[in-house]
């Protein structure tokens, strides 16, 4: 797995594989990247800063956060 934050673009990009994808799928500001077989293979989290500001917050009080 790799993980690279890009500051410029706020995104936060997750590699579950080196495996070539073949189409992508968003979802309120997540992309997930698909073999053709439907493996996933990339993540990208657009507006990461937030995501992750809010996830530490869900962590740290031990509660559901929903972000926008």
């Amino acid at each position: 797995m790799k993980i690279k934050y890009r500051r410029d673009v706020d995104i936060l990009m997750v590699w579950f594989s080196d495996d070539k994808f073949d189409y992508a799928q968003e979802s309120d500001g997540v992309i997930t990247h698909f073999t053709a077989d439907g493996k996933p293979v990339l993540l990208e989290i657009q507006g990461a800063k937030e995501f992750l500001l809010g996830s530490l917050t869900s962590l740290i009080n031990d509660q559901e956060v929903s972000l926008p």
